[in-house]
């Protein structure tokens, strides 16, 4: 579970160009609710499943961990550190990996990407670290004798993939929608367990996550400008011809 800005509203970067957390809202990232759901529907057709919620952030990320923990699940994990702040997508699945390494998993469940870096590329960097298959951007979802299959839709084509179990697998937002959490459920999530764990249990030294560790970073960054005033085509019986004229110059035709 990622614990993002608010998409709505107006999102800036610090001076270290690290993203302003404090001047917004912030919650769980709307493309991850549909992880949640198919984790939600593959529980209800196994009744010893087990659902439990990771997230990376600081303290407030625990209110993705709650909503997570209200539309359904057992339990969560919060890793929290000051030296993880600035990580880059590397670093970040450094610290998953872990925390997932360490708690032990038959199937981790991303969303497709999350709505404020929109990367898309961690369900398959957390893959890789944990040495099991990588079946993203599905549709719809399965899981039968060991074996996870789904569908995917191309541009071209639709393709039907599959691994064995153990395996990470990411979800689109045409795989089913989220559930609402009920009030029963928004007052269960109050008494699940949430554990929190910091980089000195996971193993992993300051200097390979955070600004320090990162591959990438934001040398300079500027406001969008304003939106300026529209141009306004009069018809007066050529206003067919303007438009045209309009659209040509701007290259739309």
């Amino acid at each position: 579970m990622k614990h993002v800005p608010d998409a709505t509203a107006d999102r800036t970067f610090t001076e270290d160009g690290t993203t302003d957390r404090e001047a917004v809202d912030s919650l769980l990232s709307e493309l991850d609710e549909y992880a949640v759901e198919q984790a939600l529907r593959l529980a209800e057709s196994d009744a010893d499943a087990e659902i439990s919620y990771l997230t990376v952030g600081p303290d407030d990320a625990r209110d993705a961990l709650r909503k997570a923990l209200a539309m359904g699940g057992d339990a969560a994990i919060h890793v929290s550190d000051e030296d993880i702040e600035g990580s880059d997508a590397f670093g970040t699945s450094l610290v998953l990996a872990k925390a997932i390494e360490r708690h032990g998993f038959d199937l981790v469940l991303c969303g497709m990407a999350s709505t404020d870096g929109t990367m898309g590329v961690l369900p398959a960097l957390l893959a890789e670290r944990l040495g099991v298959p990588a079946v993203t951007h599905l549709e719809e979802l399965a899981i039968e004798d060991g074996t996870v299959t789904g569908r995917r839709e191309g541009d071209g084509a639709t393709v039907r993939i599959q691994g064995a179990l153990p395996a990470v697998v990411s979800v689109t937002d045409r795989s089913g929608d989220a559930r609402y959490p009920s009030f029963k459920g928004i007052m269960a999530a109050k008494k699940k367990p949430v554990e929190t764990l910091g980089l000195s249990d996971l193993g992993i030294e300051a200097a390979q996550v955070g600004r320090a560790g990162a591959r990438s970073a934001v040398d300079t960054a500027a406001r969008r400008p304003p939106r300026t005033k529209g141009e306004i085509v009069a018809d007066e019986g050529s206003g067919g011809i303007g438009l045209a004229a309009f659209l040509t110059t701007k290259k739309f035709v």
